[in-house]
Order: C-alpha cells, then structure tokens, then sequence
C-alpha cells in the first residue's frame, strides 16, 4: 500500500511552543491551511533542444526578476487532479485549473521573493528535522524517505526544496502576519461576554468556504462584480453543484485547491465573522454571502461533533533560553555557547533570568527572563516536551535542538491544574487573532499580488 505524504507548518490547534512556536501556528492557518507537499515544485527549469533546436520547456509567468516554468505549471497541475481525485472530487475544466494553479504558484513566488529581499532562510538542520516528522508521522525511518517517495514518482530532491519553500512561506507571513496582532484584555472580556450566550463552547464544526476576494481599494464597478460572481457560486452551492469543485473553480483563497476544506475548528475558535453563522446552519447547509474586508466568504457546514475536554490537566513550569543558527553561527557553535551559558548558571556565575533576557532570541519570552509559564506538555514540541519531560525540578537540561533552534530549559515545578478558565481566556485569544489573522492573510496576500509585477505568458 503506497503512502501519501502530507506536510503542514501548523502545529497541533490550541498549542504554544516556547513562545515562538505559538505564533508558527497561523503559518497555517492562512493558508488558512495546512498546505500538502508532494511534488509541486517540480521539475528542473532546464531546456533541452531537439535536432531541430525546437524548445522544450518555456516560461508560463514572469513575476519580478523570477519566471514560473511550464513545466512547474503541468507537475503541479498534475498534482492537484491527483489530490481531488483522491478526495473525492472531480477536477473542473483543465482550463480553469490551470488558471487556479498558476495563480497558486504566483503568489508562492512573490512571497518566497519577499522572504529572500528580507533574509530569511531556513537551515539544513531545521529542514532535517521537519523531514524526521513527517517520516515519524508516516511510520517509516527518515533513511527510508527518499525511497518511500520515490514510489509515488516523487524526486526527493524536489520534495525538500518545496518543504523547505514553505517553512519560508511560513516564518514570513508569522512575522508579517500574526506578530503583528495584539489582543487586548478588554477584548478577550468582550469576545467571552459575546460566548456567553452563543451554543458553541462544546461543538466542533467541520467547515469549507470559498472567498471571492475583493480589491482593498475597490471601484464600485469591482465590488459589485465580486458581489454578482458571491451571488452566482451561492445559488450553485445551495442547487446541490459540489461545493470542493466550487472552491477549487471560484475561490480565491489559499485552500482553493484542497476544495476550500479548512477542516474542524471549536466553537469557540472560529474566525469572529463566522460565529453567528457557522451555528446556525445544519450539516450539508451553505451559508448567504458573507462581506469582510478581504470579500464574500461563503460557507458550507460539513459536520458537527461534541468537544470532550479534561478540565484537570498536569501542567509544568518551564523557563528557556533560545539561539537559533545563522550564516556566521552553526549549529556546532551554538550548541557550544548554550553549553557554557548552562556551565556559568550551574557556577552561580549569572542568574538564567538575567542571563535569558540579554540573549534569548524568543521574542516571546526573552523578557520575561525566558519564562514561559505553566503549561500542558502537549503545549510544546515533541522534541521540548521529551526534553523537559526527563528533569527533575531545577535542573536544567543539556542544549537540544527543535524546528526553532537550539534551547536549554529549567524546569521549575509541576502540577495538577483545572485550566477551565484559563484556557476560556486563551481561546478567545486565539479566536480573536485566527479571526484577524484570516482576514489580515489574504489582504497581505492581496498587497503582495498587487505590488509585484507579473506578466503571464501562458495559461
């Protein structure tokens, strides 16, 4: 039986990781998703001549100082109709794929360039490791990988390029996105006083939407437009057409080509403008046309199931300090710093708060004298809770290494710990930033569209 391998920069929902890992989470979910890697980027942008000097590749879009391949346009259309295939779907017109596929693969390129003009890249030991979970998660060893891939005629080498695309993609739009959303107290009281009332905090929804996006500074001929084609899919939708072959055909939103699939969310986590919305319809109902900064949102309601939650959890107290590679710092360099740092603090010759707050690089905790709080274990990282799980309190562990770099940690106490409130008040954060992070996504994605010049060449 042949295994098909999915790879997502979103870690599991309603989890922090050393503070920097839980704003990773939106990696995702503007992506509003989890995004599969097989091979999408493809094949080698090479053009071999026949006897008749006759071209056998060419350029399907210019975008800036890049081009995009016809050949990357054929694999990752290739891709796509295997993917809905394998959900179920059937592909729409060739035509209307290509063009969703295309503009997929534009708006990869200029965020990808976008990451590059601002430095920001990923280290082999990172990719690494994000492969080893994706093998984990396939039961398979790492060593086995390329051959376990290469079944499915997947080029290995193109797999950790196009793995390695999208944890750029991904610590992009966290720094461009999700860091830059503050929620406030007042907020939070606000979201939960509107909870209150709402039947949601036990249900889970299973949910798909298609956007008709709208331009930031649209003319009235644009909006109305965008409000003709929400009306049109709409009707569709509701006279029974599929509505994951809507999605893919209409959509401009990143999960188009997954259907428009954004999977289960909580009650209490969906994004703020479908609240009132998702609660009201059945299983199988699609929601009217939804306006929001970004365009028409339309909504399908798959299923719904009862949330079990613990209320009493064991929770540990975990302080950190975080360096991460770079081009002048190796791995083997910056394990040896965390080494002396853990020598010094063990010598008494620096506190570990002082000592966090001067070069700790989490900018979530770093403050804080690299405190994180209490926390649920399945909070962090596998690798961070394996770490943590083998101290005794007030030790501090040897220098290990996770997808965000290299730590050493202190535990300082464990407890059994009833989190109902408390983690009322940290969903409703999440809700409050999954809502603007959905809206902030594709406007930023709009604005990277619109200021990059592109010119297609091929459909």
């Amino acid at each position: 039986m042949r295994r098909h391998f999915f790879f997502s920069t979103q870690p599991p929902r309603n989890t922090r990781t050393a503070g920097l890992a839980h704003r990773v989470w939106f990696a995702a979910l503007c992506a509003t998703a989890a995004l599969a890697l097989l091979p999408g980027r493809a094949l080698a942008q090479t053009r071999d001549l026949s006897t008749q000097g006759e071209l056998l590749d060419r350029i399907a879009a210019i975008v800036n100082n890049g081009v995009i391949m016809q050949s990357q346009l054929d694999s990752r259309v290739h891709q796509v109709v295997a993917e809905l295939k394998a959900q179920g779907l059937t592909p729409p017109a060739q035509s209307v794929l290509r063009k969703q596929v295309l503009n997929s693969l534009i708006l990869q390129k200029v965020q990808l360039q976008q990451a590059q003009q601002d430095g920001i890249t990923i280290s082999d030991d990172t990719l690494n490791a994000a492969l080893q979970n994706v093998a984990a998660r396939n039961g398979i060893p790492f060593a086995d990988l390329p051959t376990a891939l290469a079944q499915q005629g997947i080029n290995y080498a193109d797999y950790r390029d196009q793995m390695r695309d999208q944890l750029i993609i991904g610590l992009l739009r966290e720094r461009d996105v999700l860091q830059r959303i503050v929620v406030t107290p007042r907020q939070i009281d606000q979201f939960l006083a509107h909870q209150a009332d709402a039947p949601t905090a036990g249900e889970e929804y299973n949910v798909s939407h298609i956007l008709i996006a709208v331009p930031p500074n649209a003319t009235p001929k644009q909006l109305s437009a965008a409000q003709h084609l929400a009306d049109k899919v709409d009707a569709l939708a509701k006279a029974g057409k599929n509505f994951g072959k809507l999605a893919v055909t209409y959509s401009n939103s990143a999960d188009a080509l997954k259907g428009g699939n954004l999977g289960w969310r909580k009650g209490i986590d969906l994004p703020t403008f479908l609240t009132r919305v998702v609660p009201t319809l059945k299983p199988g109902e699609v929601s009217a046309p939804i306006r929001t900064p970004s365009g028409f949102h339309i909504v399908k309601l798959n299923q719904v199931r009862r949330n079990v939650h613990k209320d009493i959890v064991a929770q540990v107290h975990v302080r950190h300090i975080l360096l991460i590679p770079n081009a002048l710092q190796d791995n083997a360099t910056v394990r040896e710093r965390l080494e002396k740092i853990r020598k010094q603090i063990l010598a008494g010759k620096v506190k570990f708060s002082v000592i966090a707050a001067s070069v700790s690089q989490d900018p979530g905790s770093a403050s804080q004298g690299g405190n994180l709080g209490w926390q649920s274990p399945d909070a962090f990282t596998p690798r961070f809770a394996k770490a943590i799980s083998k101290l005794k309190v007030g030790q501090i562990s040897q220098p290990f290494q996770t997808r965000f770099g290299w730590h050493i940690a202190q535990l300082l106490g464990r407890r059994k710990f009833d989190e109902t409130k408390e983690m009322k008040r940290l969903h409703a954060m999440e809700a409050i930033r999954a809502s603007r992070a959905d809206e902030d996504a594709e406007l930023w994605l709009q604005r990277l569209r619109d200021e990059a010049y592109v010119k297609i060449l091929s459909d």
